[in-house]
């Protein structure tokens, strides 16, 4: 296309919510109206509609201050389709590993818009287990998947993540949460009872990308069997974790580094 042909299809529209778009990708913490319009060389009333309807759309959240910073829909539209058939297809077979040696069942679930969502998931190899269906949402706040999303990101991502639950869910954030985020990085995995479920422990690692952010999280939902020879909790905890290395290795083209 010529530079005739660039001006000729112009959409002067669309071209400013693009650059309100991008300079938020750009920025942590957000940017007030005047902040924006005098970064993309506008007038603040020449943006008050296209914020809002950004707002509105979902692209774009609007945080104390009167800041806007750009939620993860965009993420969520580049990455939640292909990619994550392709992600599901590279932990399948380390899934079935994981089933058949800990006699367990597990499940991957990702990050989508304000909840955690479950996007695979393998039975034990047993007669019993805990499993959960996919396409089961989940909180952020109250579950090993999601402290270990939350626990393994970036503190302007994790921010963005916090408030898309909160908005969606009416949950306020729990008061000791900072310092369980703390300890599930420093462990490098989550192990918790539910808090759903009686009985149940969920074991949880990430899957993570080069940069050392969570992709997605894979969960065992261990049970204590009685009277057998099955792999302990620890020994469980051992296999999750291993899982997770191994997706991570596949999904990021690194398992022969």
């Amino acid at each position: 296309m010529t530079d005739d042909d660039s001006e000729r299809y112009r959409a002067p529209a669309l071209d400013k919510g693009l650059d309100i778009l991008e300079l938020l990708a750009r920025t942590d913490g957000g940017l007030t109206q005047i902040e924006i319009a005098k970064a993309v060389g506008k007038s603040p009333n020449e943006l008050y509609r296209m914020l809002d309807r950004l707002v509105r759309r979902g692209y774009v959240q609007r945080l104390e201050g009167d800041r806007f910073s750009l939620t993860l829909k965009m993420f969520g539209l580049a990455h939640f389709h292909a990619p994550i058939r392709r992600l599901v297809s590279f932990a399948a077979p380390v899934m079935r590993d994981f089933s058949a040696s800990a006699e367990q069942a597990c499940h991957l679930a990702v990050y989508d818009r304000g909840s955690v969502v479950v996007i695979a998931q393998q039975e034990s190899s047993t007669y019993w287990a805990m499993s959960m269906r996919l396409g089961a949402q989940m909180s952020l706040f109250h579950t090993g998947s999601g402290h270990v999303l939350l626990a393994f990101q970036t503190e302007a991502q994790r921010q963005i993540m916090i408030t898309e639950q909160v908005r969606g869910s009416g949950e306020t954030v729990p008061p000791d949460l900072t310092e369980r985020l703390r300890q599930v990085r420093s462990n490098g995995f989550e192990s918790m009872d539910s808090l759903q479920t009686a009985g149940v422990r969920n074991i949880s690692a990430p899957v993570l990308t080069l940069d050392g952010t969570a992709l997605a999280v894979i969960t065992c939902p261990y049970i204590t069997p009685l009277g057998g020879k099955a792999p302990t909790r620890e020994a469980c905890e051992g296999l999750i974790r291993d899982a997770a290395k191994r997706i991570s290795e596949v999904a990021t083209g690194n398992e022969n580094t």
